[in-house]
């Protein structure tokens, strides 16, 4: 299957080496939310996650969407999920994200009731060029079901890591 990647510049990269930041990317993947809503989602001050929304905007991450009135009739912005984030590759990337990922996921998943979370545990003894092929078909079966992403799905995270087993 071919990718439609390009390798993050410096900038890009940058941005999501932050976990927050990614958590925010996430939240804002399937719904449009301000920045009230983020910090509340994530239980951070406003101003803080302000100043992650604005380095994602600036970085092509988040999307600004059409201003609405909140409860008390202030002027609100809610932001929406690019996708850019997907399209992204590189050594660079993965050597500044790695760390944020893994942050990003443990945030995630103390919000996940023990019963709704399915996971798994497996060692294999693969030789290198196994090991490229299956963390390529991997990489190949996670973006067929991105394809498939529509609305009124079940919106699912997954996280994948393979490394070392010592």
């Amino acid at each position: 299957m071919d990718h439609p990647r390009r390798p993050a510049t410096e900038a890009e990269a940058n941005a999501l080496a932050s976990g927050i930041r990614l958590r925010i990317i996430r939240l804002t993947y399937a719904e449009a939310l301000t920045n009230k809503e983020l910090a509340q989602r994530l239980g951070r001050d406003p101003a803080t996650v302000l100043h992650h929304v604005r380095k994602l905007v600036e970085t092509g991450f988040l999307a600004p969407q059409p201003p609405r009135r909140g409860k008390r009739g202030a002027k609100e912005i809610p932001y929406l999920s690019t996708g850019l984030s997907w399209s992204l590759e590189g050594a660079g990337l993965h050597e500044k994200v790695g760390e944020a990922m893994l942050e990003a996921y443990l945030g995630e998943i103390a919000e996940v009731p023990p019963s709704e979370l399915r996971q798994t545990r497996l060692v294999m003894r693969l030789k290198p060029e196994e090991r490229a092929e299956f963390e390529t078909r991997f990489q190949d079966l996670l973006e067929e079901f991105r394809a498939r992403s529509a609305p009124g799905g079940e919106q699912l995270a997954v996280y994948f890591a393979t490394y070392p087993s010592r």
